[in-house]
Order: C-alpha cells, then structure tokens, then sequence
C-alpha cells in the first residue's frame, strides 16, 4: 500500500511539473491504481 501511495504522490508531482516523463508517470498512476483494486478485491483493508 505504501507503495502505491508513492506512486500516486509522483504522479500528482509529475502532472504538476511539467509533461516530460508523461507515459512514464501514467504508467506509474496505472500501477497505483491496479494495487488498491486488487486490495479491495481482496477485502484488505486500504489504511
């Protein structure tokens, strides 16, 4: 989960900055995303 809130955090940082590494930080937005669905589908707890 920590992980996926790193992600999250360099994506909204990279949006912010600038679009140099645009395909890059999507891809990174897209893995944080896949690792919260497959912890609530899980039934883990999120925090």
């Amino acid at each position: 989960m920590t992980i996926a809130i790193i992600l999250i955090i360099l994506w909204l940082l990279g949006v912010v900055t600038a679009y140099t590494l645009g395909g890059f930080i999507h891809i990174l937005l897209i893995i944080a995303i896949v690792m919260i669905l497959i912890r609530l589908i899980r039934g883990e707890r999120i925090v």
